[in-house]
């Protein structure tokens, strides 16, 4: 009989990674024996609960999720394509005020800024933004920007030196070399990255609802948890669950294939 000095690495990890299973199946069948699944299934997945949140979850909930970041992804992209040219711009005090921008917007989480946005500015100036949607809409953006300003820096920053050189060479100024030849190679190289930042944004518009929105503005989370609240029971925020998967997962499968068709064509 072999011991364990004498496997080789090879073995060790398959035998240790056997071990593992056995011993997470172990455990889950020794968890699942202490489960009441008939309490669990009737406080977590009752039918009757989910068929009461159609249509509104989707007409209501989902649209507006949809809406928070349709605007905050716009505001974000134009917010982020001005800071990344500033980031790389040979004007020192552009760059600066561009490294301070997404500095200070990273540094600071979504929440704060969306309380700053949506309490602290109205209560220092008395102004308001507008709309049912706007402090939201304005926060994911700025945020957002924040972050897509480093992906498109990132991306101008990746397409080769020479094809600015040759842009300027043939007589194309600066800005017209910048929108005609670099920024469309940028934008197909962070396809990717940016469609990620589109997933965490569907799923950042959650904290939106610590502004206290309308019922004809909940957005999933928050209408998942007053319908739970009301219920006393956990199948709406299932529900909602559902729903973001539905909406994300496709998504997070086409930012795979885009990614694996970026790799196969460098």
């Amino acid at each position: 009989m072999a011991t364990w000095a004498s496997l080789s690495r090879r073995r060790r990890t398959i035998l240790l990674r056997r071990i593992a299973y056995g011993v997470s199946i172990a455990g889950i069948v020794v968890v699942g024996r202490g489960i009441n699944w008939g309490d669990l299934t009737n406080s977590m997945f009752r039918p009757s609960l989910m068929a009461e949140q159609f249509p509104e979850i989707v007409t209501i909930a989902a649209k507006n999720t949809l809406i928070f970041t349709f605007f905050g992804f716009t505001g974000g992209l134009v917010i982020g394509l001005i800071v990344a040219l500033m980031r790389i711009s040979q004007a020192t005090p552009f760059r600066i005020v561009g490294s301070i921008f997404v500095d200070v917007i990273r540094g600071i989480p979504l929440l704060v800024w969306i309380l700053i946005i949506g309490f602290g500015i109205p209560i220092a100036t008395g102004a308001r933004i507008p709309g049912s949607y706007g402090a939201g809409s304005v926060a994911l953006a700025i945020v957002a920007g924040g972050y897509m300003a480093e992906t498109i820096r990132a991306g101008i920053e990746a397409v080769p030196r020479g094809q600015m050189e040759a842009a300027r060479s043939v007589g194309m100024t600066y800005s017209r070399a910048m929108w005609t030849i670099i920024l469309p190679q940028a934008f197909r190289i962070i396809i990717p990255p940016l469609t990620n930042e589109l997933v965490l944004l569907i799923k950042d518009t959650s904290l939106v609802s610590v502004l206290g929105v309308t019922i004809g503005t909940m957005e999933l989370t928050k209408f998942g948890r007053s319908a739970s609240a009301a219920a006393f029971n956990a199948t709406p925020l299932i529900t909602a669950a559902l729903v973001y998967l539905i909406i994300t997962l496709p998504m997070i499968r086409a930012v795979a294939v885009l990614e694996k068709r970026a790799a196969q064509s460098r």
